[in-house]
């Protein structure tokens, strides 16, 4: 048996006054993720309700305060990390686009968010190779 690396992302920790909801969102978003996709595109569909499109650098500040704040979310939990991004951007009254997708060569799963139309903390190239499944607009 050999030991798999996990490979997880770098982060800075995010101000004091950021942890405390971090910390919430990152619980939330591990309840959500246990979710069937249909009620979770639901959920999702009600956050975002009264948002203001999320631009890239806050989208990629709640992120990091994510990644930072959660070894999980750092890892291999991208449902939940981008969950989590999500919200703690609704915390503040925006909402980025969250997305979800498949690729069938090799087969995965993969979740992540968007603003400006980019994916904000993802590789670009690695992304577009996604088919979306759902997607959670910031505009509407």
């Amino acid at each position: 048996m050999t030991a798999r690396a996990l490979s997880l992302e770098p982060s800075t920790a995010p101000p004091w006054r950021v942890r405390p909801v971090a910390l919430c969102v990152v619980g939330v978003a591990r309840l959500l993720a246990k979710l069937p996709p249909r009620r979770l595109r639901q959920v999702m569909e009600t956050a975002r309700r009264g948002a203001r499109p999320a631009n890239e650098a806050e989208t990629l500040q709640a992120r990091n305060a994510v990644v930072a704040m959660s070894v999980p979310c750092a890892g291999p939990r991208c449902l939940q990390r981008s969950i989590a991004t999500a919200l703690l951007c609704r915390t503040r009254g925006a909402w980025p686009d969250w997305v979800t997708g498949v690729r069938t060569q090799p087969f995965r799963a993969h979740a992540w968010v968007e603003a400006d139309g980019k994916p904000v903390g993802e590789s670009t190239d690695e992304v577009r190779h996604f088919h979306i499944l759902i997607r959670v607009p910031g505009r509407r």
